[in-house]
């Protein structure tokens, strides 16, 4: 059976092997919030806050495999844009995609500014007046610069960024183990209760986000239907086991930790010293670096292939005879998180990401009820155990985390849907 593929000109060439796309994942998801998490959900939830990270991670291992399971049918880019609209036509497509775009966007735009804000332990006015602009501009245009010069140089900055963003945190468990207080770091299943739950829920899946981006770029893999699903799977075992061992180590070694604004630091300098809680800070700006990285590498990707489909501009689809890569669509996407950032009206957008990924979740789990009858019986496809048992539960899922957003959130993700119907309606003819 014939892999569906965009319309438009070929892309470019196939240079990220398997474990560059195993970094390139691990990069998306472990960005700042691993930093503020251990506090934000101890404020919350206390000590239970140890088993919702555990329980958080299994609940988004249910979406990771519907995203597993979707990509083991497609070689091509575009992922939950091409789930959507091969399952089920171009709107509920092209608004999957338009979605995705967005909350890539608003995500581009947050990090430079968070990057800013990481560094202030150094630079004490890197997040106002000219440090800021000065950070914001240089970090998004080098940035910019590696994904213009080829996937391969910017596939290559990810794993580096990776690694540079897991070693803080494993010297952290590695050195805090034998400093935790077990009595601190007990769950207490009593700390539960419905309201904390529901605000946790969002968190902590926000944490565990950035996953879906991965299958953006397929196009560009050497074997995407083998090694995104492969990908996948490596990252969600490894982000889950990682985020419950930092949430361990920070609750048994900093009694104050639902106060405070850096609590990685802050625990690292308790039972280590200064200098680890250097590296700790150090590791922040890596983190948020390595995950803005990621986030400029694959935003184009999405509008390369909305273009692709006929979606604006044709330029935005052209791929550079020299680098092989789309160019207009990585300048354009460069330049508009870059002017969001420095307006700041990326807190808006970086609230809306909040429903819109929710509603991206949606379309591709319920694209693999549909997908997996069309190509199931592919050779080398993924096949799920109980069926359609998982996207039916990561629809339920997806559902009620929507349940817990607010009102605000859910109108703006109204009317971002709105205004994607309005330009669905001028699609171009696609070439």
């Amino acid at each position: 059976m014939r892999t569906p593929r965009p319309p438009g000109p070929p892309t470019t060439v196939r240079a990220v092997g398997r474990w560059q796309i195993v970094g390139l994942s691990i990069n998306d998801v472990i960005g700042s919030g691993i930093y503020l998490l251990p506090a934000a959900a101890a404020a919350l939830l206390g000590p239970a806050s140890l088993w919702a990270v555990l329980l958080a991670g299994l609940a988004v291992s249910l979406l990771v495999l519907c995203y597993a399971q979707a990509a083991s049918y497609f070689d091509a880019p575009g992922g939950g844009y091409l789930y959507a609209r091969e399952a089920f036509g171009p709107l509920v497509g092209f608004e999957v995609g338009w979605m995705l775009l967005l909350t890539r966007i608003a995500t581009a735009a947050a990090l430079s500014n968070g990057l800013a804000e990481a560094v202030t332990h150094f630079w004490p006015g890197a997040d106002t007046g000219w440090g800021r602009i000065a950070i914001v501009t240089v970090s998004l245009g080098a940035l910019v610069a590696v994904n213009v010069a080829g996937v391969r140089a910017a596939a290559q900055t990810g794993a580096l960024l990776a690694i540079g963003k897991l070693v803080p945190l494993l010297l952290f468990v590695a050195i805090g183990a034998f400093h935790v207080d077990t009595s601190l770091a007990s769950p207490d299943n009593s700390a539960l209760s419905a309201r904390p739950l529901g605000e946790a829920a969002l968190l902590l899946l926000f944490a565990y986000a950035g996953f879906e981006n991965l299958p953006a770029a397929a196009g560009e893999y050497r074997n995407p239907r083998r090694d995104v699903p492969f990908a996948l799977l490596t990252m969600i075992t490894t982000v889950t086991l990682v985020y419950v061992s930092v949430q361990w180590v920070a609750l048994g070694t900093l009694p104050g930790l639902a106060s405070s604004s850096t609590p990685l630091a802050d625990a690292a300098s308790r039972f280590s010293g200064e200098t680890l809680a250097l590296l700790m800070t150090v590791g922040a700006s890596i983190s948020i670096l390595g995950t803005s990285s990621n986030t400029v590498m694959m935003a184009p990707r999405y509008l390369l292939a909305l273009a692709s489909d006929g979606y604006g501009p044709r330029s935005l689809a052209a791929i550079h005879p020299r680098f092989r890569t789309p160019v207009v669509a990585i300048l354009v996407i460069g330049a508009i998180s870059l002017v969001l950032a420095l307006s700041g009206s990326f807190v808006q957008l970086a609230l809306l990401s909040v429903v819109s990924r929710l509603c991206t979740y949606l379309g591709t789990a319920g694209s693999v009820l549909v997908l997996r009858h069309r190509h199931g019986d592919r050779e080398g496809a993924l096949r799920l155990p109980g069926g359609p048992l998982i996207p039916i539960a990561a629809i339920v899922l997806s559902l009620g985390l929507l349940a817990s957003a607010s009102v605000a959130n859910l109108a703006a993700a109204a009317v971002a849907l709105l205004i994607g119907a309005v330009i669905h309606r001028f699609r171009r003819a696609p070439r």
